[in-house]
């Protein structure tokens, strides 16, 4: 079997854009993978262009072979739009390789350990907060509709959610700094009043969704060490199954947890087992993210295997399409050490029509994928419909 085409889809998903990798065969198997970055898709998409010649006429099914053939090409750029590139090849080049074997990924790959993995409700609030009429749900104009947003998660069987800081208004606005541009937007400081604002949001939907229910603060790269550590020491009444926290310093995240009751999460912008030790040596937070489509399946694997060693959970960081979802839902699978996975409820219309078998969720958990492959393939009549540039 040999490689003959690489095609690349830049799909508009609302308020950011999702991409995806096809991978052609002589033996007419198709691969699909997923490689979404919100702020580069372009980028993303270039280097996957850059690595094909390197890939055309080789085996689809040595795909560790392949994975280190394109880190050799990207060698003096590792991590970031390199690794995303890489990462949707070699997650197709997987669905290949299951695909010709006649088996899912989950059984490629000596699983399955548990048939259905726990997903909490992402972006809760966030999502609302600037494109509630685009998804179709009510506006968050008052604290009151942040409790009912709470409320319909666990009337909908999620046992767990996850917030960002949330404005509610009409209309409603996000606390973004470590994303923003301009002059005062790189000190990072939280001031007495947005901390009582956290404690109001936070408090508003532990007493709408009681106190058994997973409930998660996801701050981003928004604070700095100072900050977080007084935001830490906020929350702590709310008995957070995580406070997330992103910072490239592993000591910083380690003063964190060391200081406060609060449990910590960190590593969704990491990169293969290289970046992931020292945050594991340290003991430097209670749950690590893997992002499979910014690192691959194969080394995706490797990481949650690693982590396993430190006796640490793991969690997929999945704010992507289903194709994401099904297989971050794939490593859970086969992994012994996960703790929970991310997933988008709130998001666009036409994300269940961009697949040919969206995933399956039932009470809070989402179904291990059992079919050839991923367990899905992209819809491509669909995804033509949606395309970035057409927007």
């Amino acid at each position: 079997m040999k490689i003959t085409d690489i095609d690349t889809f830049i799909v508009d998903a609302g308020w950011r854009p999702w991409t995806f990798v096809k991978i052609e065969t002589d033996e007419g198997v198709t691969g699909y993978g997923e490689c979404s970055d919100g702020s580069a898709p372009h980028g993303v998409v270039g280097t996957i262009e850059d690595l094909k010649p390197r890939l055309i006429g080789t085996d689809p099914r040595a795909f560790e072979m392949r994975f280190w053939d394109m880190i050799r090409r990207t060698r003096q750029s590792p991590g970031g739009i390199a690794a995303k590139a890489i990462a949707g090849i070699d997650c197709a080049l997987i669905d290949i390789k299951a695909k010709a074997l006649g088996v899912s990924v989950v059984e490629l790959f000596g699983g399955p350990t548990r048939d259905s993995v726990r997903v909490y409700w992402s972006h809760c609030g966030t999502s609302r907060a600037r494109n509630y009429e685009l998804i179709g749900v009510p506006p968050l104009r008052t604290m009151e509709d942040i409790a009912n947003l709470g409320r319909e998660v666990v009337d909908r069987g999620f046992t767990a959610l996850k917030t960002n800081i949330v404005f509610p208004g009409d209309p409603a606005s996000l606390y973004w700094s470590g994303f923003g541009s301009g002059a005062g937007t790189t000190d990072q400081v939280a001031s007495p009043e947005l901390l009582r604002h956290i404690e109001t949001q936070l408090g508003t939907f532990r007493d709408a969704i009681g106190p058994d229910v997973g409930l998660c603060l996801d701050l981003n790269f928004n604070f700095k060490t100072e900050s977080c550590l007084r935001i830490a020491k906020v929350v702590e009444q709310f008995d957070l199954q995580w406070l997330e926290i992103d910072m490239y310093d592993p000591e910083a995240i380690l003063q964190i947890k060391e200081s406060t009751t609060t449990r910590i999460c960190t590593g969704e912008n990491l990169f293969y087992m290289r970046e992931f030790i020292p945050y594991l040596e340290l003991h430097a937070a209670d749950v690590l993210m893997i992002d499979v489509p910014w690192n691959g399946f194969s080394q995706s694997k490797k990481m949650g295997d690693l982590a396993e060693v430190y006796q640490t959970n793991i969690a997929p960081h999945n704010y992507y399409s289903h194709l994401a979802s099904n297989i971050s839902a794939s490593l859970c699978a086969i992994l012994p050490n996960v703790r929970i996975m991310e997933i988008d409820i709130d998001d666009v219309p036409w994300k269940d029509d961009l697949v040919t078998d969206p995933p399956e969720i039932v009470d809070g958990y989402m179904t291990v994928p059992t079919k050839p492959g991923w367990g899905t393939d992209l819809n491509e009549a669909e995804v033509a419909k949606h395309l970035w540039e057409n927007r």
